[in-house]
């Protein structure tokens, strides 16, 4: 359904009618009384607020980005037109207004509305809550039945004298509109109708059956006096710089609203270009009509997709609400008591102080750029608050980008460990010199490098220190886990940060192929060709032979040196209990390691391992209790959900069914638990499968199916299975391509890749 074709389906119809038009109603409910406050607060005509809503729903709605976000007046931009009233006039804030549309246009064709999200949320919630507390400060003395300062300072120094005088009316009044917003969404059968609407329905009655002596909204005419735009008089750079403000003012209030709809519907995604270039013609028709800037409105937004909208029928339906109410009844806004619309901004203004963004930023250490920004805004002013909100926010951004972590602690008698973490710049040299000093001259010390950047001067300052080390004596063996920053800057190379490629000579690889300590290349393995030359050529067989192969301790003790200081929580949380998802059988072949081929951790999977991943049938002669005790553990005391059998290809333990058994009497007697496979594969005949790579391998996967159905005769799976408690699964594992194929009715598929978008 859209409405820049005009096209509608008679299901389309039927969803706005249903869905739609009821929220439309109760967003135009909220919509009156808020544009109405928001004009107040502005110093501008209360029409020009209504204006706004009108063009908000009508143009914004049908062209913007977002299918349930709502524009018009918003709280946020109060302030500033206020401020510029006050300079310019009227007229001049609306021109300034159109113009700040047209700068909208442009930036929204050049589809740079991803570039405002770049700006601190906590500068945005910061000016927020800032413009909130001077609205909330402005808005009380009108409730109390005085007049605001031109400041926060000046109208906290009055607040004294306003409260001391007996304004009784007019207190009264605001304390009602209050209380009832307070308490309106509590009571169960009223929810329905929306608070502000509620509150001043009730204070205006009270009021006039009261007979009280309260200000009233004039409309002064209505849509009847709306005034032209008129170009402002002045400094050109002050009012380049209010079109700027008010232009990236709204701009990020609206693309923030459209990005936080996303999670209130399940609609389409909001296209922040559009909804940028549609706030940018929304401004341009308001300022020209003599309305107050728009912007994308949070409270409208919410109540909108809360009420149950579907499409952008129900924003525009609203903004025609909002005509149609103005035009014929408008007399009904004049009963309004000026103080109960002070009320509700003050209200408002206390919301917009919002807590759980506090709470937010404080789990991302942000909260003194929030404070910061909220008191600038409050004390100073909005774009200096803003400004020095920024500022912070880069400087606190720069910190953590050159963070860095030196640990430095005894690993033995004479043995030293020293660990730099982060980004080692030269604002982190001091700290990296001060902790080096406590190594001892003449130690040996292992220097660990996890490092993502290391610049010119940190490199001098960690090589001097280590040539001065070597030279009293002592030893320094460098290791780098992630760039090679040290040993780049060694032999002169240049090192981007986003083209370095992650170091995978670690845990993963077989000993041989990892590089020796001091070595800077991988060629751990000599390549001869199959006569025994030093060359091999095409379709030769390749022999590689390890230049040296280190043995488990030294393995364990890199385990102990990398691994375990990050994994020894992990390890300690599981220390007393196991509990596995997955028995996995699988091939005692070198070559498989299951964790790798299944990307999975400690605890995950219970492992059996024989030669040919056989599974002996219940009953069978030879008996293997082995593999029934590891059966009846895993299904019977850890309760696993899953029992996979993963074969692979060029399995050794199928090459001698095929051949010749091997002369090894235990070797014999374990295989004969594989002559079900042999006869299986020999009734199926040869492979017809497109991928078959040969009878060696057909029947490595055949194996699999068998090993399958022979856990079937043991009764405690066949049981289970039956029952729907336990899954019985198959893979298998093609070594040449590092390819996992999983089973699926008596077919080995390939498993598809993972992959994410951009």
């Amino acid at each position: 359904m859209t409405i820049s074709d005009g096209t509608i389906s008679h299901r389309d119809w039927k969803s706005v009618l249903r869905h739609d038009v009821p929220a439309s109603l109760v967003v135009f409910l909220v919509a009156v009384p808020l544009s109405l406050g928001v004009a107040v607060a502005s110093g501008a005509p209360l029409a020009a607020g209504l204006i706004a809503a009108v063009v908000g729903g009508l143009v914004v709605g049908a062209l913007g980005g977002s299918v349930v976000q709502v524009s018009g007046p918003t709280a946020g931009l109060s302030l500033v037109v206020a401020e510029l009233v006050y300079t310019y006039g009227w007229r001049a804030t609306c021109a300034i207004t159109a113009m700040a549309g047209l700068l909208q246009l442009g930036l929204g064709a050049l589809r740079v509305a991803r570039a405002a999200l770049g700006v601190s949320p906590a500068v945005v919630h910061g000016m927020l809550a800032g413009l909130g507390v001077l609205i909330a400060l402005s808005q009380l003395h009108i409730v109390l039945g005085g007049s605001p300062q031109r400041s926060a300072l000046g109208n906290v120094l009055e607040l004294p004298a306003q409260i001391v005088n007996n304004h009784t009316h007019a207190v009264l009044i605001g304390v009602l509109t209050i209380a009832v917003l307070l308490v309106w969404g509590r009571i169960p059968r009223v929810r329905a109708v929306p608070a502000p609407l509620a509150a001043l329905v009730i204070a205006t009655l009270t009021a006039g059956v009261a007979g009280w002596d309260l200000t009233r909204v004039d409309l002064g005419g209505g849509f009847s006096s709306v005034q032209t735009p008129l170009a402002p008089q002045g400094d050109w750079h002050a009012i380049a710089g209010a079109v700027l403000l008010v232009a990236l003012l709204s701009g990020v209030e609206s693309l923030l609203t459209a990005v936080s709809s996303n999670r209130l519907h399940d609609g389409p995604r909001a296209d922040l270009d559009r909804e940028l270039t549609a706030q940018g013609v929304g401004n341009v028709v308001s300022g020209v009509l003599g309305g107050l800037p728009m912007a994308g409105v949070v409270v409208r937004t919410t109540t909108n997709a809360r009420a149950g909208a579907r499409s952008r029928w129900s924003t525009v339906l609203h903004g025609g609400w909002v005509l149609l109410f103005t035009t014929a009844f408008a007399w009904m806004i004049a009963l309004i008591p000026l103080e109960a619309l002070a009320a509700l901004l003050l209200f408002i203004g206390v919301q917009m102080v919002n807590l759980g963004h506090v709470r937010n930023l404080r789990n991302h250490r942000e909260v003194p750029v929030y404070v910061v920004t909220m008191a600038g805004v409050v004390l100073i002013g909005l774009a200096e608050g803003v400004a020095i909100g920024l500022a912070l926010a880069a400087l606190l951004a720069l910190r953590r980008l050159a963070w860095v972590s030196v640990d430095v602690r005894q690993d033995g008698e004479r043995r030293w460990r020293v660990v730099v973490t982060g980004s080692l710049t030269f604002l982190g040299v001091p700290r990296l010199t001060e902790a080096l000093r406590a190594v001892p001259a003449g130690s040996a010390v292992e220097l660990d490098l996890h490092l993502d950047f290391m610049d010119n001067a940190a490199f001098v300052a960690l090589h001097d220190w280590r040539l001065e080390h070597e030279r009293a004596g002592g030893e320094v063996d460098v290791d780098e886990t992630h760039g090679e920053w040290y040993s780049a800057a060694i032999n002169g190379a240049r090192l981007f940060p986003a083209r370095i490629p992650p170091r995978h000579d670690r845990w993963w690889l077989p000993w041989a192929y990892r590089r020796p300590d001091g070595a800077h290349s991988y060629g751990p393995f000599e390549v001869i060709g199959a006569d025994g030359g030093s060359a091999a050529g095409d379709g030769d067989a390749v022999i590689c032979e390890p230049q040296g192969v280190p043995d488990l301790l030294k393995g364990t003790r890199e385990f102990q040196r990398r691994t375990a200081p990050m994994a020894r929580p992990l390890f300690t949380r599981m220390a007393r209990k196991q509990s596995p998802s997955h028995l996995f059988i699988t091939c005692a072949d070198s070559r498989i390691v299951p964790n790798i081929i299944t990307a999975s951790g400690p605890g995950d999977l219970f492992t059996v391992r024989n030669i040919g991943n056989l599974v002996p049938r219940a009953g069978a002669v030879p008996p293997d209790d082995s593999m029934a005790a590891a059966i009846e553990y895993a299904v019977n005391v850890l309760e696993v959900r899953t029992i996979t059998v993963c074969g692979h290809s060029g399995c050794g333990a199928m090459a001698a069914l095929l051949g010749e058994v091997p002369d090894l009497p235990a070797l014999r007697a374990w295989l004969r638990h594989g002559r079900q496979s042999l006869a299986r594969f020999v009734a199926a005949g040869p492979g017809q499968d497109a991928d078959d790579a040969g009878p060696l391998d057909r029947l490595c996967r055949i194996n699999v199916i068998q090993q399958l159905d022979n856990l079937r005769t043991h009764p405690l799976v066949d049981a289970r299975v039956r029952a729907g408690r336990l899954e019985l699964t198959g893979l298998y594992f093609d070594i040449g391509a590092a390819r996992v194929h999983a089973l699926e009715q008596e077919r080995f598929t390939p498993v598809p890749e993972l992959r994410t978008t951009g």
